[in-house]
């Protein structure tokens, strides 16, 4: 991940510390050769973590906290730095236009600096480790009366490796205690290896429900972000297939299950992965509905919410699809967050004539960092 972005990464680095350093450092008298070396020193420091994390075979360390604190000191030191300058370069330009010496964008970046550094701190340490229980009700006609109120708990993006176990424990906890019918995992356990499930493993399999627990995969539940032969990679996919299993997990790889209440049905489909990366797509919609009626009524479980205009609303008759894979964004200002560039449905209930879809905005996420998204599970109540 870190390779991917090296240049854009040191330009943000070195820049602002150039600039500081060229317009208010230079000049002074008193600062002797020590002082400029531990002035440098963060830059310097900060430069040099990057390329160790650039050089990282993989899309992300095997330690994840490798990169959870390099994320943290970005936000810390870096990022605040960045907005300093380019409000003062702002403002000095502005004096220079109106031949003005009071250079007020040195004020408004030192606010900016310090709103960075609270929301990178309260990001890591308390916002990615907040539960939100979110309630939604679907209404529809074609529901089956005998599943009027049925009860279902989606829960998406896991990514076990770098979440919190103490949240994962209050999130089982929590879903337990909704007393659901239903419990479906939209993808995302792991985020890049499934070795990052065996200490969890005990805790995931303590989900219940009436109807079970079921699931489908994520892109980070294959081996796209493993610089792996195919074998191993084929390996490690399949030995997280082996895992869900173990823990009571009915895993749907692109086919459909019927589940029962006396005479009426309900089908539940799993398609696996669609995603706008044609190589990072797996989810086969034909074979995924292979079987299910015209008139049934069907849930769709389906990870990328991208799919739901691209293929599920123009080519079957789901009429509740059930994703997650944006995390909401993971930070949002003023309204704003980053999901909203890619996706137009990004963390929510949306809906679209009689049909909708819900996205989770997720549990956790490859990094620990949310902001005015709180980690979350949906209790989705559905009515005739």
């Amino acid at each position: 991940m870190i390779a991917r972005i090296l240049i854009p990464l040191v330009l943000l680095i070195a820049l602002p510390d150039l600039y500081v350093y060229w317009h208010y450092k230079r000049r002074k008298k008193h600062y002797g050769s020590l002082r400029r070396l531990l002035w440098w020193m963060p830059c310097l420091l900060m430069l040099a973590y990057t390329f160790v994390l650039a050089c990282q075979p993989h899309f992300a360390p095997e330690n994840h906290y490798l990169l959870d604190i390099y994320l943290l000191l970005l936000g810390v030191l870096v990022i605040p730095k960045v907005l300093f300058a380019i409000c003062s370069m702002t403002g000095l330009i502005y004096c220079r236009l109106v031949h003005s010496k009071q250079n007020y964008g040195n004020l408004i970046g030192f606010l900016l600096a310090v709103f960075a550094v609270y929301v990178s701190l309260y990001s890591y340490f308390i916002g990615s480790r907040r539960l939100e229980v979110r309630h939604e009700t679907f209404v529809s006609k074609e529901l089956p009366q005998a599943f009027d109120g049925y009860r279902i708990v989606q829960f998406s993006d896991a990514h076990v490796g770098s979440i919190p176990v103490s949240l994962l424990e209050r999130a089982v906890d929590s879903m337990n205690a909704q007393k659901p019918d239903l419990i479906v995992f939209t993808g995302d356990l792991q985020n890049l290896r499934p070795s990052e499930l065996d200490a969890v493993m005990p805790i995931l399999s303590r989900l219940e429900a009436k109807d079970g627990v079921y699931s489908i995969l994520g892109n980070h539940d294959y081996s796209f972000y493993l610089d792996v032969d195919f074998p191993t990679a084929s390996i490690n996919e399949e030995m997280m297939k082996q895992k869900q299993h173990a823990m009571g997990w009915h895993l749907l790889l692109n086919e459909s299950t019927v589940i029962k209440r006396g005479s009426d049905k309900i089908v539940l489909a799993g398609m696996e992965n669609l995603s706008l990366k044609p190589e990072q797509t797996r989810g086969d919609l034909e074979k995924t509905m292979e079987g299910v009626k015209d008139d049934a009524f069907v849930i769709m479980l389906q990870h990328d919410p991208s799919a739901w205009k691209r293929a599920v609303l123009p080519e079957t008759n789901a009429q509740l699809t059930l994703s997650g894979h944006t995390h909401g964004g993971q930070i949002q200002l003023f309204g704003l967050n980053p999901a909203m560039i890619t996706y137009d449905e990004y963390g929510g209930m949306y809906q679209e004539n009689k049909r909708a879809i819900c996205v989770s905005s997720g549990l956790g996420g490859l990094v620990l960092f949310r902001f005015g998204v709180t980690p979350e599970f949906v209790v989705l109540t559905l009515q005739r």
